[in-house]
């Protein structure tokens, strides 16, 4: 519960200490509010002291509990009821009761039947079987250490003729790997038709090929076009480097089977991510030959994809 109380003084100062001492209580357990500044007039005259409110919290009343009027009946004393003394505890007579007569023994056909007691003959103990004593395990022949593994031979690649494609394949190339500050070193052979393959030889080849085979995919576009302009008719030519384009095939075909289980048992199309030409011949060539399964391609380059779909 609040409570304020006023006080004054010279300054404001004294009139806060002035209510601090009439109620006992320190600075920080009061709230002040300062009512008038102190005055100190003109020569004595109109002078005004200060005047503050102190607000403090003072512990709520406690109710006084009711008091009951008496009856002039009430109000003469009862005499106290006397108290009865505790008797000593005598034993109780023990009862007897009297002797029933022995009832007559039920008839023999309605007896129930007493089981006779099995003898139990006593069990013959096993002999036990004597114990044989293991021969030791012979000790383990210590293995021989694996030889390391020997890292396969490089690849031995044919010189190509001058003035041939396979030269000018390669010159193409390398020209392009110094101006991508590659060390790589092209090798082109041809092989059944007019195809031609190239294989990238150095170290540090990841940047080549790039995620998911883009940079080496440019490469290869670049050497076509190049190529094909000086020379007769048209020629494919195949750019790989550390056997990307059969691992990825590889990963490719794993993959294709795996959503066409997919959607066998979805029974639901599914459509893959953006893929090249080359990828999407691949999945197509993967999912020909399996039943109920049938695929076609969707969308525009280079965001062309492969959708497979469920067919009865």
């Amino acid at each position: 519960m609040e409570k304020t109380l006023v006080a004054s003084g010279k300054t404001i100062d004294l009139a806060i200490e002035s209510a601090l001492s009439q109620l006992g209580l320190d600075r920080d357990s009061v709230s002040v509010q300062v009512l008038q500044q102190a005055k100190s007039g003109f020569l004595g005259f109109g002078a005004q002291p200060a005047k503050v409110q102190v607000t403090y919290e003072a512990p709520d009343p406690v109710p006084e509990a009711p008091k009951v009027a008496l009856s002039s009946a009430s109000r003469k004393a009862k005499p106290a009821a006397p108290v009865a003394k505790p008797e000593e505890s005598r034993p109780a007579p023990a009862r007897t009761e009297p002797v029933k007569p022995a009832e007559p023994k039920a008839e023999a056909s309605k007896a129930e039947p007493v089981p006779e007691a099995k003898s139990e003959a006593p069990k013959a103990e096993r002999p036990q079987r004597p114990k044989v004593p293991r021969e030791p395990k012979p000790a383990r022949e210590p293995r021989e250490p694996r030889e390391p593994k020997t890292p396969a031979a490089p690849r031995e690649y044919a010189p190509v003729e001058p003035g041939s494609v396979e030269e000018k394949i390669e010159a193409f190339l390398k020209g392009l790997l110094e101006h991508m500050d590659s060390k790589a070193v092209p090798h082109c052979w041809k092989e059944e038709g007019n195809a031609y393959q190239v294989e990238l030889v150095g170290d540090d080849l990841g940047y080549l090929i790039g995620r998911r085979g883009d940079t080496l995919d440019a490469i290869q576009h670049l050497c076509n076009y190049a190529v094909n302009r000086e020379v007769e008719g048209h020629i494919r030519v195949n750019v790989d480097a550390e056997s990307y384009r059969q691992k990825r095939e590889e990963s490719l075909r794993r993959y294709a089977r795996k959503k066409a289980q997919q959607v066998l048992k979805a029974r639901r199309r599914a459509t893959l991510e953006p893929m090249n030409a080359y990828e999407r011949h691949v999945i197509h060539a993967a999912l020909q030959d399996m039943e109920n399964i049938t695929t076609h391609s969707t969308g525009v380059e280079p965001n062309r994809c492969v959708v497979i779909e469920y067919v009865r």
